[in-house]
């Protein structure tokens, strides 16, 4: 187990431990404190919860698979898009100039109003999950990665060109690389984000998958509100899932990253 992981482990813990008796603290007050009648719809006990997820596990399992499988898939697209947008921008002010607007524009429409829109637009829920996810994920990848390009010190850039190094070369050797960080913050900000939108089209009316589960756990009255909260802490967990995941590819595409934050904290 690396240092940085040792230390971070007893905060991690002390979250867990602090989330939990927070929920069980709470739930209880409900029930004992102020008698509320609709305490166990409004908030189950944790491990009340975590009894039926692990009833309804393989159940859970099969619904977020195919939620992960949509996501994902737009997760890609909107990530390659996002790049390559980033860097048609940096090669051209003008593109930056009449591109950027548009995208800051596309953002101001409220995702809650433009999935039911791609929804009865494409008439396939699978497509939809897709395409929102796509677009939900692009955003951020392309800013952040066009903010990681523009952050590359003139100096370098000088070097390079004084070695009558090509503009692709630049890109690829330089700019590029610098600018990686940057993505991956961006990544990391939009994996958790696509699980979302594949969710939110799912309650939309589409077949399967958690955001499915999650609906119909909410006619179901007080029989369903403990699996209603497993459903909900399971597209959480995906969404969790989503952000480690790109943190540990982060962590071995750039394993300079890990160096550099030990040497400054040395130099500290």
């Amino acid at each position: 187990m690396s240092a940085s992981l040792k230390s971070k482990l007893p905060v991690a813990l002390a979250w867990i431990i602090g989330v939990i008796a927070i929920w069980e603290i709470g739930a209880w007050s409900l029930v004992n404190i102020f008698h509320d009648p609709m305490a166990t719809q409004k908030l189950p006990f944790l491990h009340d919860i975590v009894r039926v997820m692990a009833q309804n596990w393989a159940s859970l399992m099969d619904s977020a698979s195919v939620t992960v499988s949509k996501a994902a898939l737009g997760f890609l697209y909107g990530s390659i898009a996002g790049f390559v947008i980033a860097i048609v921008m940096s090669l051209s002010r003008n593109v930056e100039r009449v591109a950027f607007p548009y995208l800051i524009i596309s953002q101001m429409i409220p995702i809650l109003g433009l999935a039911p829109i791609i929804y009865n637009i494409v008439k396939d829920g699978d497509t939809a999950r897709v395409v929102i996810s796509a677009y939900i994920t692009f955003f951020p990848v392309s800013i952040n990665t066009l903010g990681g390009i523009k952050s590359v010190e003139k100096d370098r850039l000088d070097l390079m060109y004084s070695y009558a190094a090509g503009k692709f070369q630049v890109y690829r050797k330089l700019i590029i690389p610098s600018a990686m960080p940057y993505l991956m913050s961006g990544l990391k900000i939009a994996a958790p984000l696509s699980v979302t939108a594949a969710i939110l089209v799912e309650m939309l009316g589409t077949d399967e998958g958690i955001g499915v589960k999650i609906l119909y756990t909410l006619y179901y009255g007080a029989g369903g509100a403990t699996m209603f909260w497993a459903s909900v802490i399971t597209s959480a967990l995906l969404g969790i899932l989503g952000y480690v995941l790109i943190s540990l590819a982060e962590k071995l595409l750039m394993p300079w990253q890990n160096t550099t934050s030990k040497r400054g904290g040395e130099d500290a």
